[in-house]
């Protein structure tokens, strides 16, 4: 019992350490798994027999590499990458073969290497007439343009007659070089090891231009070099070149680009290409092509504005219109409520003008509304001078105190004096300002009925 007890704590961590093993091995077990699914996807090349031996007798080929950036280049981890290090990887996949990056520093380091036997192949030389000697190169799986790449402030390069009697310097061994020798004589042609020692001595003014892949010229942007116009006639497309005396390895590599799935091989140029290459100068038809686009753009968007405005505008039209009609309708069920109102109803502004009167009103004081209408009670003769006078003081002296006054009284008119119950309130509008008075009165005197006015019984 005291040897478990002393054994217990040991096999408790023993048997977690064995789980641990076991998710460790589970998850490398999945991880191998999904790579050899991956590489399954990859449909192998179909080689004969002697091709399959060379790849048993050679499975590592040397790739004399030099730096270029987008093409052929060195991570910050010192790991290759680039663009023909993707089609090297996938071809490898395809057929088997290791290719072992030997970095190169100059294009003539690195056809020195592939002629001395030093290295097998090469991504990213050019083809040409001298190099065919001792070079074979593999299908074509892209390409680009030549470029000349001048100083600012000088006419801007456009073609090699151009550069008749002028400096152009060239990386040693260029694959232009002979060719601009021999049908441009004129052309003084100086070589250094790289293109950026290319590019200096353009800046310094030294040499008056250089001639680089289109695509390498956008990824070094400099305040006193710009980039002319394309190399007429001439392209660099982009080759496997492979060391003579090597037919097995040059079969084996055309095999495969010819396999190449052509939507991968276009996946892995956007990937580094994308967004680099130049955008060509558009013509005078292609800029009015252009201008007459976005011309059409404005004024479909002017259209489509002038639309939305000219919809909301007869909503609103509608909407004030419909206002109105309320607004009128209000109106005329207001004005026929007072004038069925058997008793004078009456409307007075703030200096009591007269604005408005039922028919009651007129027939008690035997008027028109028309005759009185703007007028005061001491302006109109509707009532006895003394009788306008007292009743428009009362009028002023309620604009000024905003009381409502309710009183029965004796009241002298022309027709002789009446006992009424006279009313009258200040009214607002619609933000709280005084507006005037709204009145009128009720004959409480025993009158005799007139003919016709008795109510039907």
């Amino acid at each position: 019992m005291w040897f478990f007890r002393d054994v217990k704590p040991a096999l408790g961590w023993l048997f977690v350490l064995a789980m641990l093993t076991g998710m460790g091995s589970s998850v490398a077990a999945q991880l191998a798994l999904r790579d050899d699914a991956r590489t399954h996807n990859v449909q192998p090349v179909e080689l004969d027999e002697h091709e399959r031996q060379w790849i048993r007798d050679n499975p590592r080929v040397i790739v004399a590499s030099v730096q270029y950036p987008l093409y052929l280049f060195q991570d910050e981890h010192a790991h290759w990458s680039g663009l023909n290090n993707d089609v090297l990887q996938r071809i490898s996949v395809m057929t088997g073969l290791q290719f072992v990056h030997q970095e190169s520093f100059s294009t003539d380091h690195m056809l020195a290497r592939l002629e001395n036997g030093e290295a097998d192949m090469s991504t990213t030389l050019a083809m040409s007439d001298e190099r065919k000697v001792y070079l074979d190169f593999s299908h074509a799986f892209g390409g680009a343009g030549w470029v000349f790449v001048g100083r600012v402030g000088e006419p801007q390069v456009q073609s090699l007659e151009q550069l008749a009697k002028r400096v152009l310097v060239l990386p040693s061994r260029h694959a232009l070089e002979g060719i601009i020798r021999r049908d441009y004589p004129s052309i003084e042609i100086r070589s250094v090891k790289t293109y950026g020692e290319a590019r200096a001595l353009v800046e310094s003014g030294e040499a008056y231009a250089t001639i680089e892949n289109e695509i390498g010229a956008q990824l070094f942007p400099s305040g006193l070099l710009r980039v002319g116009e394309l190399l007429e006639g001439k392209w660099e497309a982009d080759h496997l070149a492979v060391r003579k005396g090597q037919p097995k390895l040059l079969s084996i590599l055309n095999k495969a680009l010819e396999a190449f799935p052509a939507h991968e091989l276009r996946a892995i140029r956007l990937k580094w290409l994308d967004g680099v290459a130049p955008i060509p100068t558009p013509t005078v038809w292609q800029r009015i092509a252009g201008w007459g686009c976005w011309a059409m753009a404005v004024m479909a968007i002017f259209g489509l504005l002038s639309l939305i405005w000219n919809r909301r505008l007869s909503a609103l039209i509608k909407e004030r219109c419909k206002a109105e009609k309320e607004l009128g309708d209000q109106l005329a069920f207001q004005h026929a409520l007072i004038e069925s109102m058997p008793d004078p109803i009456f409307v007075r502004d703030l200096q009591g003008r007269l604005i408005m009167c039922n028919r009651s009103y007129e027939e008690a004081l035997s008027i028109r509304f028309h005759e009185v209408q703007g007028r005061s009670l001491i302006e109109a003769d509707t009532l006895p001078g003394a009788t306008a006078r007292m009743l428009h003081d009362e009028f002023m002296q309620q604009v000024r105190t905003r009381k409502m006054r309710f009183c029965r009284r004796q009241l002298q008119f022309k027709n002789g004096a009446r006992e009424i119950y006279q009313w009258t309130v200040p009214f607002y509008s619609a933000d709280g300002q005084l507006r005037g008075l709204l009145g009128g009165w009720t004959d409480t005197g025993q009158r005799p009925l007139e003919s016709g006015s008795r109510c039907p019984q």
